[in-house]
């Protein structure tokens, strides 16, 4: 490697700025990672100087190259190129890094600094995310383009890490690119050698490239990080291969720290005031002064202003012919960019009476979709390997495959986890509105995509069906228990389980105007019987959270409270009160996040705070339900797992009955001791395997 000791040239000087900003900024913040930026500067400065399309006055411009930092840990050599090549992010800002209300937090969060592309810092979600904006670059390019005018070109440039490499998302989306062949992704790979352990070799041995070569991705090498010539000649080498590119840089962590160097120890911790000393006298650098910015540093940066107008101004005059020569197309685009929805939209959701044949919800959701996208064409998606099962297709839409990226139906075969964070980069990217599906259980497979969709609000729409036991004979491993409670602990993320075919269809509804935030649906296997809303008048209340359905007949002495598939239980063990002259009130609560943002006038006028006796009735478990029933309130759920058998069966046998429910209700008012049948019953249920809890 080339030796830091050497005189400096303008981009020497330009590569050891970004440097010392970086162990600068860790240094003040007292926390955090200056090596791998100290390692990859001349990599980044290669590729934004002389490869990376993009206007700093401008970051939302979508002619843009997009940059991902997936090794988010590394956040102070992206915020150092923001600041040195013009984007409104101050020396203060970096001075600034870590700390409370910062516009430069320990990982780069998307929305908050401008110029930041994707939330990154869970290893491997940036991997897949850049994925998932190549995606959508050539969705809209087989769509928007024309042999005569190009206006969908760029390129997704993402950077890597070992940890990152090592993720088992990344290897999930890196063969889904692969498979795929989307020839404008352009990755580089940190190869260090180090992980915060220690050596690589400790965990990671395998032959990287040759997996992705696998793939079915160009791959390439750079034995020297330092080497600005042979970094620029490897991506030039990407940009003429028709394949996703993967390219090792081989660097030093930490380089030129006399001690830490080549270490774990310059990984993610501060190199120390007098290793940094040093460290700036092994760059030569010309001053021992924090934060320090060459000016002829910081003008040869600052160029990328004036150049970054002068590819937005070429864009923008290939946007302008294309419009005058094809402006259906171009009025196409625009409004899938600004997702705006098309004008009667959602004339076709479907209406179903209660006379009408019982459908589960998945199936009612199917035709919503297709509804839907009938109407808007920017909406697309698909599942992970299940659209049968989840009835995720989009008729007549074609698949989005090699050689017909045009498809809106996607196929993200058996990966959820890169499903979720292949969304998100579709999204992020956007230009689509972007479901996936697949079965409730195995929304554990892709959390942290959904959480990182919640935390950069992105409106992600999943569809999760075979919601409950009542998916029957497949048995415990793939009946969700806790995986409501789960979700609905995400801060924003929306749920939504409609209780019958008409909530699904407004469930899809509120979901297409929803864009500030994730949705998720959970749907029935099951069919379940169509409301009869005429008998009591209540239109539906979902974009309320919850609603009255159906009203007391004479003193309100019991509220029954249900989501889902329970809904139509709670109509029965209504009808079953009321015949015993006791007043009973159902509430459908489809969406608690929903519900919980009402005011309080309206909450208590659903669920009025005199009316103390109150039953939940939600085949999942009952963890959370205690905030809408309340101490002296009961909750018909499950505590354990299920068992394997048909689904009726599944459900009596778990307590989910009319006798169980009023049993439940009698109890709450002083009636008796709840004990209905079943083995379901309040949150105390203890543990049981395979549905049977000896205290029932």
């Amino acid at each position: 490697m080339a030796s830091p000791n050497e005189t400096h040239t303008l981009d020497e000087l330009c590569i050891n700025t970004i440097r010392t900003l970086s162990m600068d900024a860790v240094q003040a913040a007292n926390s955090g990672h200056p090596g791998t930026p100290m390692a990859l500067a001349p990599l980044a400065y290669t590729l934004w100087t002389r490869h990376l399309r993009h206007n700093p006055r401008d970051p939302h411009w979508p002619g843009r190259d997009r940059f991902v930092l997936s090794c988010g840990h590394a956040s102070m050599l992206l915020y150092s190129m923001l600041h040195l090549t013009g984007y409104d992010l101050s020396l203060d800002d970096l001075k600034n890094f870590r700390q409370w209300e910062s516009r430069t937090p320990g990982h780069p969060e998307y929305g908050l600094t401008p110029g930041v592309e994707t939330t990154t810092g869970p290893l491997g979600q940036g991997v897949a995310n850049g994925i998932g904006m190549g995606m959508a670059e050539a969705h809209l390019a087989a769509t928007f383009n024309t042999p005569a005018h190009t206006v969908v070109d760029h390129h997704v440039y993402t950077i890597c890490s070992d940890g990152d490499l090592m993720e088992g998302v990344a290897s999930e989306a890196a063969s889904v690119a692969g498979h795929l062949g989307l020839g404008k992704l352009i990755y580089f790979w940190d190869d260090n050698k180090i992980t915060i352990e220690g050596s690589t070799e400790l965990a990671f041995t395998e032959d990287v490239l040759g997996r992705f070569a696998a793939y079915g991705w160009h791959t390439d090498r750079v034995e020297d990080g330092n080497d600005l010539e042979a970094i620029d000649a490897a991506i030039e080498r990407a940009k003429a291969d028709p394949r996703p590119s993967m390219i090792a840089v081989r660097t030093v962590i930490g380089f030129g720290s006399p001690h830490k160097a080549g270490t774990e120890k310059a990984h993610g911790e501060p190199l120390g005031a007098d290793e940094i000393t040093l460290t700036k006298q092994a760059l030569g650098w010309p001053s021992t002064e924090p934060f320090f910015v060459p000016g002829e540093a910081l003008a040869h940066m600052r160029a990328a202003v004036e150049r970054g107008q002068g590819f937005q101004d070429e864009w923008q005059g290939r946007w302008d012919a294309y419009a005058a020569a094809e402006p259906e197309l171009a009025k196409g685009l625009t409004d899938a960019l600004a997702r705006r929805l098309p004008e009667g939209w959602d004339a076709d959701l479907p209406v179903w009476t209660a006379g009408d044949k019982p459908i589960a919800t998945r199936a009612a959701s199917g035709k919503a979709i297709n509804a839907l996208a009938k109407r808007i064409p920017w909406l697309m998606g698909g599942s992970a390997d299940l659209a049968g099962s989840n009835l995720t297709h989009i008729d007549g839409a074609g698949d989005f495959e090699p050689g017909s990226f045009e498809g809106r139906n996607l196929h993200f075969g058996v990966r959820e986890h890169a499903m979720g964070s292949l969304m998100n980069g579709m999204l992020l990217h956007g230009g689509v509105r972007v479901y996936g599906g697949t079965f409730l259980i195995f929304s554990d497979y892709m959390r942290p995509p959904i959480r990182l969709a919640s935390l950069m609000e992105q409106p992600a729409v999943y569809v999760f069906t075979h919601d409950s036991v009542g998916l029957g004979e497949d048995g415990p491993t793939h009946q969700p228990i806790e995986q409501m409670a789960a979700l609905r602990s995400i801060p924003g993320l929306v749920d939504l389980r409609p209780g019958d075919a008409n909530e699904t269809a407004e469930a899809w509804r509120f979901a297409m105007e929803h864009t500030d935030g994730p949705v998720f649906m959970a749907l029935t296997r099951q069919a379940l019987p169509h409301i009869d809303r005429t008998k009591f008048g209540a239109a539906s209340g979902l974009r309320k959270g919850a609603y009255v359905l159906a009203e007391a007949e004479g003193e309100l002495r019991v509220i029954l409270m249900a989501t889902g598939s329970e809904l139509s239980l709670a109509m029965e063990a209504r009808d079953a009160l009321q015949a015993e002259g006791i007043g009973a009130r159902v509430v459908s609560m489809p969406s608690w996040t929903l519900f919980a943002r009402q005011p309080r006038a309206y909450r208590d006028e659903v669920l009025p705070p005199a009316v103390r006796a109150r039953v939940a009735i939600e085949a999942a478990s009952p963890m959370g339900w205690a905030t809408w029933v309340g101490t002296e309130g009961e909750v018909v759920g499950i505590s354990h797992f299920g068992a394997s058998a048909p689904a009726k069966r599944v459900f009596q046998e778990l307590g989910f009955s009319v006798e169980n429910v009023v049993a439940k209700a009698k109890a709450t008012l002083g009636m008796g001791d709840g004990s209905g049948g079943g083995q379901a019953g309040e949150a105390a249920a203890g543990p049981a395997k395979h549905g049977t809890d000896e205290r029932a």
